[in-house]
C-alpha cells in the first residue's frame, strides 16, 4: 500500500511540480497540500499522511511551528523539511519541533526520494550541507557547555597528570618534561584545585574517564 504525503508549500507552481514526481513514485500517493502552516495543520488532521513535507517560510504559521502543532497530535507522522534556508539557525529549530529530515530545494528529486525512503526506515535524513552545519552547532556546543580536561586543565597540565596516572614520580616527570621538581610540584597542586580531586586514586581515575591514559598503559 502506498505511503501518503501532505505538501506543505506557499509556492503554487512549486507543489505543482513536484505533485506529479512524487504521484509516479510506486509507493507513494500525495494525499493532499497546503499553502500555510494553519493549513497544513488543519488539514494534516483530517487526512493522517505518513509524511509532510513542509516548508519554512509561509504566512498565518510558519513551518517550524506548524510542525511542532502537527507532532504534538500526532507523533507518529514524518515531517520532512523542504527549504531554500541553509542557515544553522533554521535547522536547530525544525530540528527541535520534531522534524525528522531537511532537505534543501536546490537537491535533486533524487535526493527528496532518498530522504523519504531513509525516514521511512526509521533514520534521519540531511542534506550534506545541513549535515555539516548541524556538526557544527554540536561541536560549539560541546566547546561552550561541556567541562573536561581538555578546557579545565592546561596542556602541560595534562602532561603531568597523565605522567601522574602511568605512575611516575615526581622527580621523573620533572626529568621527563625537563622542567623541575618545583614546577612540577606546582603544577600537581594546581590539577589537585582545579578537579576537586585529591588522592592519586582520584585523579588516575579522571586520567582515564577522559582519555589521558589507559589502564593497560
Amino acid at each position: 500500500m502506498p505511503k501518503t504525503i501532505y505538501l506543505a508549500d506557499d509556492h503554487k507552481i512549486f507543489r505543482d511540480a513536484l505533485k506529479p514526481l512524487l504521484d509516479r513514485q510506486p509507493d507513494l500517493e500525495v494525499a493532499g497540500e497546503g499553502a500555510d502552516g494553519l493549513a497544513a495543520v488543519r488539514d494534516v488532521r483530517r487526512l493522517k499522511p505518513d509524511f509532510v513535507l513542509i516548508d519554512l517560510s509561509m504566512p498565518g504559521l510558519n513551518g517550524i511551528e506548524a510542525t511542532r502543532q502537527i507532532l504534538a497530535e500526532r507523533p507518529e507522522i514524518r515531517v520532512l523539511v523542504l527549504s531554500m534556508h541553509a542557515d544553522r539557525r533554521f535547522v536547530t529549530e525544525a530540528l527541535k519541533a520534531g522534524a525528522v529530515g531537511y532537505v534543501l530545494k536546490e537537491s535533486s528529486f533524487d535526493e527528496l526520494i532518498h530522504a523519504l525512503q531513509e525516514v521511512r526506515a526509521g533514520r534521519m535524513y540531511l542534506s550534506p550541507s545541513i549535515s555539516d552545519l548541524v556538526l557544527k552547532e554540536f561541536v560549539d556546543r560541546v566547546r561552550e557547555d561541556e567541562e573536561s580536561a581538555y578546557t579545565v586543565l592546561s596542556a602541560r597540565e595534562r602532561e603531568v597528570l597523565q605522567l601522574l596516572a602511568e605512575g611516575s614520580s615526581t622527580k621523573e616527570m620533572a626529568e621527563k618534561l625537563n622542567v623541575s621538581v618545583k614546577t612540577i610540584e606546582t603544577h600537581r597542586v594546581q590539577i589537585k584545585n582545579k578537579l576537586n580531586l585529591n588522592s592519586i586514586a582520584e585523579l588516575t581515575k579522571y586520567a582515564i574517564r577522559e582519555g589521558l591514559t589507559r589502564l593497560d598503559g
